[in-house]
């Protein structure tokens, strides 16, 4: 058994070095028993790293009770990997806001379920919406965010700090982690108490009903397809024509469809 020290010992990067957790891997393309791999299994280095760390402070934080919830290394890789399919998305400010709540909290390391609740609550004392789901809000609406109704005002924020066109034209791989840093500072200016200017809606003509938000409600409507997975079916149409970023994720959306056995075909544009 290892103690907690040896748990957080750290590397020169100051990262958890190896131990009985942040060694363990946090799963991998195999399913279990070197198996056929698992749906979605890709889980990226930031999210296992921001795993390991939980499991340090939790080691740390609850000593014999927590190695008392694992009989074996395997158990904990599966853990683990839940865990990081569980919380992608969350930042790193969240997932330690929720852990110092556990600390406060419970005698016992939450189960993933727990944790979660305990993220949600941590949000909604705010209303703020988490970090992928805001980034998903402000891409689908970064054509026409003025007229938007923002589910926070956050998001308008963080959009227009990240940059439209941004949001529109590049990848979520470089324009995540931007958006991630100025969504985290305005939501501690929301916690601080500041209130953030409402989006001035742009004095044009009426055209609500050219937005894409409405052609995906009148879409899933007319294809008997509900309006969640419409939005993620659609969602290349947020990135900008002809681009080969709109043409990537037009690609998944074709194999999604295969996927749910949807007899339908995927519109080339909304306007």
């Amino acid at each position: 058994m290892k103690t907690p020290a040896q748990i957080l010992a750290q590397n020169a990067s100051g990262s958890p070095g190896q131990s009985w957790t942040s060694a363990t891997p946090t799963g991998n393309q195999s399913g279990p028993q070197g198996g056929a791999p698992h749906q979605n299994a890709q889980i990226s280095l930031e999210t296992k790293t921001l795993i390991n760390m939980i499991f340090a402070r939790f080691m740390a934080i609850y000593g014999h009770k927590f190695k008392s919830c694992f009989e074996s290394e395997n158990e904990i890789r599966l853990a683990k990997r839940e865990w990081a399919l569980s919380l992608s998305g969350y930042s790193e400010a969240e997932l330690v806001a929720a852990i110092n709540r556990c600390k406060e909290t419970l005698a016992w390391m939450p189960t993933v379920s727990e944790f979660i609740a305990i993220l949600n609550d941590l949000n909604g004392d705010y209303g703020l919406p988490a970090v992928r789901t805001a980034y998903i809000e402000a891409c689908m609406n970064a054509d026409k965010p003025s007229a938007h109704h923002w589910s926070h005002r956050a998001i308008y924020h963080a959009g227009r700090a990240t940059g439209w066109f941004r949001l529109r034209s590049e990848e979520e791989r470089q324009v995540l982690p931007d958006f991630r840093y100025n969504y985290e500072v305005i939501c501690r200016r929301v916690r601080a108490g500041e209130e953030l200017d409402e989006p001035v809606p742009v004095a044009l003509e009426n055209k609500s009903d050219d937005t894409l938000a409405a052609f995906i409600r009148q879409w899933s409507e007319s294809q008997s397809v509900d309006e969640v997975t419409a939005t993620k079916l659609l969602y290349f149409m947020t990135k900008p024509k002809g681009s080969r970023t709109r043409a990537k994720f037009k690609a998944l959306a074709q194999k999604q469809l295969l996927e749910l056995k949807l007899p339908i075909s995927l519109p080339d544009d909304y306007q």
